[in-house]
């Protein structure tokens, strides 16, 4: 099972950042290094929500966030290695349309969150047609 190294540190900001826009959707990049067995992040960026009619139940990350993270990532010597989003009152697995967008090798985090905060995380690879549930360690 692949493995996504997470801090505790990037995780808890990552939450709260969740917690924070709900109930909408928010969004961002996961910064850091990939190899066959694991993805370690490094640095969590946000990034703006375009998607302003269905923020509720959609994201789309903002271009201009999405550039500015690559520059930045390449400055230090990483990469993008996948996306976060939040998932208002649903569970943190892949929805159609997350399926629809996704790129093969990244890691995309989902974060359930709902009036009362927090309610899981968990993180996917697109392997084929299908996702693959990541383990995730600090």
């Amino acid at each position: 099972m692949p493995v996504l190294r997470l801090s505790e540190t990037l995780r808890n900001g990552l939450l709260a950042s969740a917690q924070r826009g709900y109930p909408e959707e928010v969004c961002g990049l996961l910064l850091g290094t990939r190899n066959s067995t694991e993805h370690v992040v490094l640095a969590v960026r946000e990034a703006r929500n375009l998607n302003q009619e269905r923020a509720k139940d959609r994201y789309e990350l903002d271009p201009e966030d999405f550039l500015a993270a690559d520059r930045d990532a390449r400055a230090a010597g990483m990469d993008i290695i996948g996306v976060w989003h939040s998932h208002p009152d649903h569970p943190a697995k892949p929805s159609l349309t997350d399926l629809a967008n996704a790129w093969p090798r990244w890691s995309y985090v989902i974060v359930a969150v709902g009036p009362e905060g927090v309610r899981d995380i968990c993180s996917w690879e697109l392997h084929s047609s299908d996702f693959q549930e990541e383990v995730i360690m600090t």
